[in-house]
């Protein structure tokens, strides 16, 4: 073989490399292309994309084609590149002084082993990242040559078909000619982000919809209203407290207790105190016109609990000591999906997560003590693993006490966190730093002050600063905040003091 056949061999075998990395790139382009958005190409007019529509509706026929092409490009390039470069690579062999008998045969390894390195590289890697990559492009690109490859060798193919599919249907399989088109709760909201960002769909149906997704993966404890923020009465408490514990908060609904928040006896309502007459109200005990609770554990999801509040539509969450851990109403986990839910008594709060102007080129934001940790992620704040949930929790975590303002967090990444307001021996207002570089910050808007929507920062938070009629009146608030800290929070030892006119003002009763 004279070296001008051999690399004439070679050119053939390189050719047939590009093919069959045409036909990989065709395979991996029908798979991974979106249905949907080819669909929408080919209603804005796109030839192409109407052939990749036609290709997907007809997918297992199509890539048997594909297969029948890679099989036979790899076979013919076995055929003429291994022995070409077997003859090519002889000489240089010889010179380096292998054995005579040996050449030959270390030739035709050599060159299947430079042949199968090219071939991987080009005819399939090389493609296939391609296709993965730009599913779309791609598969405008091969589906005219394709369809024409495919509609050419159909005689081949369909036999070649019917003899898998018999063998498919002996193993108790029936095949199908198109993708199921059936998606998990990761793949829908991933689907729904990438749509987002494609502007196929709005932002803000992209959110609700992971949102709703996402929801039933909550349990009593992410949406709950927590017991320091509860607003209840003690069972000795009369129907005129009811009244006014409604004028301080501007709630209806309010859990009832025997001696402490962890003994709730029942729940009454204000239009139950209403419906006493006036004369009355002062000597009517509330426990007599209190309904009976609707206990849940932390722990149960969202979803079953949705049913038991259609009946009732406040309930007590109970944690697994047997304490109150906090309510929970519909209206809580409404705001799951929507955001914030005010009426018009509702007064302005601070938002949870808003970015305000940096000095030094640094990243800075304000955010509420209950703002969750998921959603400072969403700024690029990764906390370390821990027991918390919420800003509040994560600075006294770091810090191993009692935060005051002042305090400073240091975190990795460049990440701060200083403490600018306390109470109720909590972290109730922060301020979030990232030094060392100004990012493009997901979920801002852009300018110098950017805040996120509430519905963002409300998605999976345990509702901790959310009152869900109206803000609890700041004099009513301070009369009883003593009384309603001294309660203990869960699996941590009671104090037995009474709140201050038989009511624990707090944050929301309903």
């Amino acid at each position: 073989m004279s070296p001008t056949v051999s690399l004439s061999l070679l050119a053939a075998a390189f050719f047939l490399i590009l093919a069959n990395g045409f036909f990989v790139a065709a395979e991996f382009g029908l798979v991974t292309v979106e249905r949907a958005e080819a669909e929408r190409a080919a209603a804005d007019g796109d030839r192409r994309a109407r052939t990749v529509v036609e290709a997907l509706r007809e997918l297992s026929f199509q890539l048997s084609g594909t297969q029948l092409g890679i099989t036979i490009t790899s076979l013919v390039v076995g055929m003429l590149a291994e022995p070409a470069l077997g003859h090519l690579l002889t000489g240089p062999l010889t010179a380096t002084g292998a054995p005579s008998g040996a050449v030959p045969g270390l030739a035709v390894a050599v060159g299947m082993l430079v042949a199968s390195a090219v071939q991987m590289v080009i005819g399939e890697l090389v493609p296939k990242n391609w296709a993965v990559s730009r599913p779309l492009q791609v598969a405008r690109f091969v589906a005219g040559p394709q369809h024409a490859f495919a509609r050419f060798f159909r005689p081949l193919i369909a036999l070649l078909n019917t003899v898998a599919n018999r063998l498919v249907r002996a193993l108790g399989v029936e095949p199908t000619e198109e993708l199921a088109s059936a998606r998990t709760p990761g793949e829908l909201v991933s689907l729904a982000r990438h749509s987002a960002r494609a502007g196929a769909i709005e932002q803000d149906t992209a959110d609700l919809f992971v949102r709703t997704l996402s929801l039933a993966g909550l349990t009593a404890q992410h949406v709950m209203t927590p017991r320091v923020r509860v607003s209840a009465l003690q069972a000795t408490a009369t129907a005129q407290d009811v009244l006014n514990l409604t004028r301080a908060t501007g709630l209806s609904r309010f859990p009832v207790y025997r001696d402490r928040l962890d003994e709730v006896v029942g729940m009454v309502h204000l239009k139950d105190a209403l419906a006493i007459p006036a004369a009355h109200r002062l000597h009517t005990p509330v426990d007599a016109i209190a309904q009976a609770p609707l206990l849940v554990p932390m722990t149960l999801p969202v979803q079953p609990l949705l049913k038991q509040l259609r009946d009732q539509p406040i309930a007590v969450v109970v944690d697994e000591y047997g304490g109150t851990a906090g309510v929970i109403t519909l209206e809580d986990i409404v705001e799951e999906l929507v955001g914030e839910v005010r009426d018009e008594h509702d007064t302005a709060d601070q938002p949870e997560l808003v970015q305000v102007a940096g000095d030094d080129g640094c990243l800075v934001w304000e955010a509420d003590g209950s703002c969750r940790v998921d959603t400072l992620a969403r700024i690029g704040l990764v906390a370390p693993e821990g027991p918390y949930e919420t800003a509040a929790g994560l600075v006294a975590g770091l810090l191993g006490r009692i935060p005051v303002p002042g305090d400073v967090a240091e975190l990795p990444g460049g990440w701060r966190i200083a403490v600018r307001q306390v109470g109720h021996h909590r972290a109730e207002r922060v301020r979030v730093v990232r030094t060392g570089q100004v990012a493009a910050v997901r979920g801002a808007a852009p300018g110098p002050r950017a805040e996120l929507s509430p519905a963002l920062c409300a998605a999976g938070r345990p509702g901790a600063d959310r009152p869900p009629e109206a803000a609890v009146a700041a004099g009513a608030a301070r009369a009883t905040a003593d009384a309603t800290a001294a309660e203990r929070a869960p699996g941590r030892a009671a104090d037995d003091r009474t709140p201050v006119g038989g009511a624990a003002a707090g944050g929301t009763g309903r």
